[in-house]
């Protein structure tokens, strides 16, 4: 049994086999057949490589031509593939990496490269720490790409504090944390701005791109792209560095001015930490 779908611009696809077994094709349509039965969903989006491409072409369009509504809605989310330096992994050449050795990987070039910055901690804070940088380094390195595209994932480079990264991320986020404690311990009051401040330039883009958060959000959802607020998070780090390169905060005189500047880094580290927490990456207070 096979669909003619030369029509479409698509070939002949066979279904069933002579003796009556089934091919991928056929088992598809069964369970997304099942999968709307079983679940209240709206929609299905399958998040499978780009080499499928044409398979879930054939899917969409053979259940539409069974009948079924939702048919053409499938959405077929089509990632690159990920290689290592080492090049493309090949099960039959048992150049594979396993998930949990690339995971512990990562955790000890965390560990390796914050050793002397956490000099301060204790054991289980510092493998905690260590942790998060490791996986953070991880995810963010992917989901920094377009998911569309083919990437090189090269452990070393993922962990830096000073690139794109998500270390480089985890540890802007520390940073105004710390500075919030220290205001706390000097009992510096910022729940209140006052009415009329002059802003400066820096402060004024600080406080447009926090604006843009939403958006880029629903962009990221829309275009099934966590890179977009990967991105996203990224500028808006970049931004605060510069804000906190030229404007003084816990030193600056004017009592309303600090308390802008502090109600400003408070609100960077909130969309930070959620930013961050979207693409599955948790956020140390302490690094």
């Amino acid at each position: 049994m096979w669909a003619d779908l030369r029509a479409d611009g698509l070939d002949e696809k066979l279904l069933l086999r002579q003796d009556g077994t089934s091919v991928y094709m056929t088992q598809d349509i069964g369970t997304a057949k099942l999968r709307y039965a079983d679940y209240p969903i709206k929609r299905m989006v399958y998040v499978v490589g780009n080499e499928q491409d044409y398979h879930f072409k054939v899917l969409s369009l053979l259940l539409d031509k069974l009948g079924f509504e939702w048919g053409k809605s499938l959405v077929h989310f089509s990632y690159g593939m990920v290689e290592l330096p080492s090049g493309k992994m090949k099960s039959r050449e048992g150049t594979v990496v396993d998930a949990d050795d690339l995971i512990q990987a990562m955790i000890d070039n965390a560990a390796a490269i914050t050793g002397e910055k956490m000099k301060d901690f204790n054991d289980s804070e510092r493998a905690e720490v260590n942790r998060m940088v490791g996986l953070g380094a991880l995810k963010y390195f992917i989901l920094k790409v377009d998911p569309r595209k083919n990437m090189l994932f090269n452990p070393e480079e993922s962990i830096d504090f000073n690139g794109n990264t998500g270390s480089f991320l985890q540890y802007a986020h520390a940073r105004i944390c710390s500075v919030l404690r220290k205001a706390e311990e000097q009992q510096i009051d910022y729940s209140h701005i006052a009415d009329s401040i002059k802003l400066s330039d820096k402060e004024m883009e600080l406080i447009q791109r926090l604006a843009e958060f939403p958006a880029a959000v629903m962009q990221a959802g829309q275009d099934f792209s966590p890179a977009v607020i990967a991105n996203y998070i990224y500028d808006l780090v970049k931004l605060y560095n510069q804000f906190y390169h030229d404007h003084s905060i816990l030193g600056e005189t004017d009592s309303d001015i600090r308390a802008l500047r502090l109600m400003l880094s408070a609100n960077v580290a909130k969309v930070l930490r959620t930013g961050l927490s979207l693409l599955g990456i948790e956020s140390p207070e302490r690094m």
